[in-house]
């Protein structure tokens, strides 16, 4: 029996700021699944800032989305049909063709989770691939130690949402974010654990970092780069260290910039930065989801979610996400009655 999908395709490579009319909806047809293969109803997708990277035809650590062809990315289902004795019907799984209603593919695909209490949803943020983001970018890239003093760029969104509760489990002393807008920070510091928020639209991101850390930064987790990047190196103390993590700031740039101008601080600071991709460090996914599990058990992890309803949100999610307009993780649901 064919199946009908709806799912969403790259219409064109977006210059600047990507626009609805980068992409297309379309209804596909599926067919049943194969010997060892399952179908999926997917009930969320995540949307997230690497996406971006993708849509352009150039090389990186992962291919480009094709354009014309369907999107993909994290979603987290259940599985409808099997022809897998690995997979039954009813399980949950995370898997990475998101960006679609419905999943065909061989069972190796799709991990089976278990949610217990928790919503499945959390598989794409808290206990996935942005809260292991901030666990590894923390823990083993820039090593906190006790007494540092860290600071996050982004802090609001699904990476930055983790980062102060590792960087307290860690020994941080003061844990500060920047962030966008007012409400923004004050969240950050009443229900996130930040000690500190910097608001670096009410002014520039450096005088911010100089009148919120007067003391200076031991270590940076950046998710922004650019002028956060730059701030940064002016304000890290002796033998700090740098998580470089991501660079939104540049995402939608259609001309490489020029690398911060003081980076030869680095050098008299004897300052360590590290880039690091999520995916080389899954040895350390395990602990991750033991710690965070209990933490937010316990309260003291909070895991906020901005939702978008119904796979013709998407690109808005996207967009939205990419602009700033999010507080946590990024999330469309797909299916009403999902987990």
């Amino acid at each position: 029996m064919v199946v009908l999908s709806r799912e969403i395709h790259l219409a064109a490579r977006p210059v600047g700021l990507p626009s609805s009319d980068d992409f297309v909806v379309r209804e596909v047809e599926l067919s049943p699944p194969a010997e060892g293969e399952v179908l999926v109803r997917n009930d969320w997708m995540s949307v997230d800032p690497a996406m971006r990277g993708r849509m352009r035809d150039v090389l990186s650590y992962v291919a480009p989305f094709g354009v014309g062809e369907v999107m993909a990315g994290g979603a987290v289902g259940t599985v409808v049909q099997s022809r897998s004795i690995g997979l039954s019907v009813g399980d949950h799984v995370v898997h990475r063709l998101g960006w679609r209603e419905l999943a065909v593919g061989p069972a190796e695909a799709f991990q089976r989770i278990e949610s217990g209490d928790l919503s499945t949803s959390h598989h794409l943020g808290v206990l996935g691939m942005p809260g292991l983001t901030a666990y590894v970018g923390l823990a083993r890239i820039a090593a906190v130690e006790p007494g540092d003093v860290v600071l996050v760029s982004a802090a609001a969104g699904a990476v930055g949402q983790v980062a102060a509760r590792v960087a307290r489990h860690l020994g941080a002393v003061a844990v500060v974010r920047s962030t966008g807008g007012p409400v923004k920070a004050a969240r950050l510091t009443e229900e996130l654990g930040y000690d500190r928020a910097i608001d670096y639209r009410a002014a520039p991101i450096e005088q911010g970092v100089r009148d919120t850390v007067p003391e200076g930064i031991d270590v940076y987790f950046d998710n922004v780069g650019g002028d956060h990047l730059r701030a940064a190196l002016m304000h890290l103390n002796m033998h700090g260290a740098v998580a470089l993590c991501g660079a939104v700031s540049q995402y939608n740039c259609e001309s490489r910039p020029m690398a911060p101008d003081h980076l030869s601080l680095a050098i008299s600071k004897r300052l360590r930065l590290q880039g690091f991709i999520v995916s080389d460090h899954d040895d350390m996914r395990d602990e991750w989801v033991d710690l965070a599990t209990g933490w937010i058990a316990d309260g003291s992890l909070r895991t906020p979610q901005t939702v978008y309803e119904g796979i013709d949100s998407a690109v808005d999610a996207f967009i939205g996400m990419l602009s700033g307009a999010n507080t946590g993780k990024t999330l469309v649901r797909l299916a009403a009655d999902a987990a």
